[in-house]
Order: C-alpha cells, then sequence, then structure tokens
C-alpha cells in the first residue's frame, strides 16, 4: 500500500498501519518510492521520438514493442495471457510512469545502447541539449509523416 507521508491524514494512517504489523512480529518490506523527474520523462520521449522518425516507426509502437519489450523485457513485462477468442498470446507490460528514477535510467541507457549498436541509430544523451533540440525539430517536421 502506498502512504503520501506529505498529507497528515495519511502519515498517521502509515504509522498505525506500521505499529499494527510491527505488534504482530509480521516480516514487513518498507521503501520509498521516488517518481521519475519530469525531465526525465521528456527526455525519454524526445529520443523514443526520434527513433521512430529515423526508423519510420510510430512513437507508441516503439515505445512498447523495442523499448518496452524487446530491450527492458526485465523490467516492464508484467504478464503474459492468452487471448480466449483469438488465441494469441498477449504481453502486459508496466507503465513508465510506475518506475522510479534509478529504473527509469537504467532502462534509456539499455535503449540507448541497443539503438546504437542493434538498429544504428546514435540517441543524444541527456546532456546533449544541442542535439536533442535538433532531434525535436526533426520529430516536429516528421509529424505529418507518422
Amino acid at each position: 500500500m502506498l502512504y503520501d507521508n506529505s498529507n497528515p491524514l495519511q502519515k498517521a494512517n502509515f504509522l498505525a498501519r506500521a505499529n499494527l504489523l510491527a505488534e504482530r512480529g509480521e516480516v514487513v518490506e518498507l521503501r520509498s518510492k521516488r517518481q521519475r523527474s519530469l525531465n526525465q520523462n521528456a527526455y525519454l520521449h524526445v529520443i523514443i521520438g526520434y527513433f521512430a522518425v529515423m526508423y519510420g516507426e510510430a512513437s507508441d509502437y516503439i515505445k512498447e514493442e523495442y523499448f518496452k519489450k524487446l530491450v527492458n523485457p526485465d523490467t516492464f513485462i508484467v504478464a503474459r495471457k492468452l487471448d480466449k477468442f483469438t488465441n494469441r498470446e498477449r504481453i502486459v507490460c508496466r507503465s513508465t510512469s510506475d518506475l522510479t528514477v534509478e529504473e527509469m535510467s537504467v532502462c534509456i541507457d539499455r535503449f540507448r545502447n541497443w539503438s546504437s549498436k542493434e538498429a544504428g541509430i546514435y540517441l543524444p544523451t541527456a546532456e546533449e541539449g544541442i542535439l536533442l533540440r535538433q532531434c525535436e525539430v526533426e520529430i516536429a517536421q516528421a509529424q505529418r509523416y507518422l
């Protein structure tokens, strides 16, 4: 269960729940959940968009099929289900919004490495501002074709 400890009511509920579990002698796992930053989110969408333009495919397809399923399956694939009508396997993936900053960094690094090595498409780092701006320009110019 998630609690937002910046909210006094949720903080009180968290403390009550933690005390109850401690009194029972339960085994628990406590960890802080940090969401990725808006800058990281924007960067991800620029590199996925640029890859999509260079590859000639839609950004949504690249994100789902390549970024999640092909390059980062250990992070994103949560279930494989069989569709009872089509009899085809359906892969269920996590949302990128569920990832921590660290998880997203690892996934982005893997995608950049894979893109360069396997697809021959260089994706700039987050620090390469001029190249990222050029990527954004190319994405905008290609929007009518994708």
